[in-house]
């Protein structure tokens, strides 16, 4: 028997958020009301304006049995990003597919921490090197705001490479950027103004207990950081005399308490002036490095 018996061709939609968010509630699920109002709107068809203007409109049957198993995949803790296979960041919309880690907004952070470095020379023809792309979001993000910048991307896994040229593209911005399949920075050779990263940088012992949403969900090349889950940091930091502008800018997102750790890495790698910039919570999310002028 399902557990969404109630659940009908004829149940309104206001009735299915409702009917969600109680079994999501239930479950345990802190963004039980926006999780329902997300899966309903997609098994639907429409936007949040549409299920505001007409709430009484009943579902019919396919929107009904999709909404069911949606809702049967996130109460097996798979993320709606995951679900509907896109993520907004920055505003965007993201394609997201199980080849990529999925944005999360904390990383807006390395975007508006660039932003504010950069201060008025964002309009000028900059160039932006995001390592470990991913699904693009971070490059995608800099290069819209950014206008006369042009970006190159690298990552390890040739199918996520594919994903942030998709997402590059739904966005216009492919004509100025270039994806590369590779390792970290090793083959690229020029000087940027920009360099950022989301790299992995969980402990290899700690993602066992992650919670599901992440350990099941993410890819494992997006999240093991090695034995101390500086791995990457330390590739990274190596490349940074080779690739970056003598006015540039480094941008690195950082695990909880790994600031500490990655600041003298940075610091080795010729940046003098290391600063942490914090996200809506006021944890410590990235470490932004430049030299002294």
């Amino acid at each position: 028997m399902s557990v969404f018996s109630a659940l009908t061709p004829e149940t309104s939609r206001r009735r299915a958020v409702d009917l969600l968010c109680g079994v999501f509630s239930e479950a345990g699920i802190d963004s039980a009301r926006t999780d329902a109002r997300l899966l309903v709107c997609n098994a639907a068809g429409i936007d949040q304006a549409s299920l505001i203007a007409e709430p009484g409109k009943a579902l019919g049957a396919q929107a009904s049995a999709l909404i069911e198993a949606h809702a049967s995949r996130r109460l097996q803790s798979e993320p709606v990003a995951r679900i509907l296979g896109r993520r907004q960041f920055w505003s965007l919309d993201l394609l997201v597919t199980p080849d990529v880690l999925d944005p999360r907004p904390d990383s807006e952070t390395v975007v508006s921490a660039v932003l504010e470095a950069l201060g008025a020379r964002r309009s000028a023809p900059l160039s932006i090197l995001d390592l470990g792309v991913g699904s693009g979001a971070l490059l995608c993000a800099l290069l819209t705001e950014c206008p006369a910048a042009i970006g190159v991307a690298v990552d390890l896994s040739p199918a996520a490479a594919m994903v942030a040229k998709e997402n590059l593209a739904r966005h216009q911005l492919l004509d100025r950027a270039l994806v590369l399949a590779g390792v970290w920075g090793d083959a690229l050779a020029g000087r940027f103004d920009v360099i950022v990263s989301n790299p992995p940088y969980i402990k290899r012992a700690d993602i066992a207990g992650l919670a599901r949403d992440v350990r099941d969900y993410d890819p494992a090349l997006a999240l093991d950081g090695g034995l101390d889950g500086l791995d990457a940091y330390r590739a990274i930091c190596a490349r940074i005399p080779l690739l970056m502008a003598p006015d540039g800018v480094v941008c690195l997102e950082c695990g909880l308490g790994q600031g500490r750790d990655t600041e003298p890495l940075l610091k080795a790698a010729g940046l003098e002036r290391v600063e942490p910039a914090s996200d809506l919570s006021g944890h410590e999310r990235v470490l932004i490095g430049r030299r002294s002028l």
